[in-house]
């Protein structure tokens, strides 16, 4: 590669990395133009492409970077993505099977980019089966989700919304547990938690997750009106019966 060609790809990767990507476009496309041997140049164009909303172009380039490199594991993701915005699920499926068979000799499997955006994607699939009021099948989607990426809270807070949703109660406070193991000051799971000791009338250990909610987000609104609730509540149910 000439010096020339390596000052464009740098520069368009460095506009693209700054999401300048009228200025990434107008550099990578020159390196289009004088070679299409760079998968790399190819995905980033997709991506640009994608961004705008040019699904079918983003897929010419995408279909491109996966013929250059079978094994580029970002581009075929990005390919995923645009078959789904386009309708075409079968292909979709296609390239999920690839990865997944690849990622059982340990290539993909260990990609932590390539199992969040899987990851990502069921639980888009699972927003679609709930919009549709499929909830078990979205609890299906979100459970592979959080198989692929332990690690990220707001999928076990999800699934934990499901769970009690559907009354699988221990199910749920598991999830939420888990999460808070990871982070304990991850707000949104320890206001989930106190929600279902407060519905199930455990109005103490409830009070006592929204003051640690409190205590490391002292203005979030939820937590604050929650906590006056469980407050009001446990106080009624010590008032003695007639």
């Amino acid at each position: 590669m000439d010096d020339h060609l390596k000052q464009l790809i740098l520069l368009g990767r460095e506009h693209y990395t700054k999401r300048e990507f009228d200025r990434a476009e107008y550099l990578l496309r020159q390196v289009v133009a004088e070679t299409e041997r760079h998968a790399d140049v190819f995905d980033m164009l997709g991506v640009i492409a994608h961004s705008r909303g040019d699904f079918a172009q983003a897929e010419r380039h995408f279909e491109k970077a996966v013929s250059l490199n079978p094994n580029y594991t970002e581009a075929q993701l990005n390919l995923m993505v645009t078959y789904n915005d386009l309708g075409k699920y079968d292909k979709a499926r296609e390239i999920y099977a690839t990865i997944r068979h690849r990622g059982s000799d340990g290539a993909a499997k260990n990609d932590p980019f390539a199992r969040g955006k899987i990851a990502n994607m069921h639980a888009e699939t699972a927003q679609a089966y709930l919009d549709l009021g499929m909830g078990h099948e979205a609890i299906r989607e979100l459970e592979r989700a959080v198989a692929l990426c332990p690690s990220f809270l707001d999928l076990r807070t999800r699934l934990a919304v499901l769970y009690r949703d559907a009354g699988s109660i221990e199910l749920a406070k598991g999830q939420l547990e888990a999460a808070l193991d990871r982070n304990p000051d991850y707000v949104p799971a320890r206001i989930t938690l106190a929600v279902i000791l407060l519905t199930h009338g455990e109005h103490d250990a409830a009070i006592s997750e929204l003051d640690r909610a409190l205590s490391s987000d002292p203005e979030n609104r939820s937590a604050q009106m929650y906590l006056r609730l469980a407050h009001g509540q446990r106080g009624r149910s010590e008032q003695p019966r007639a």
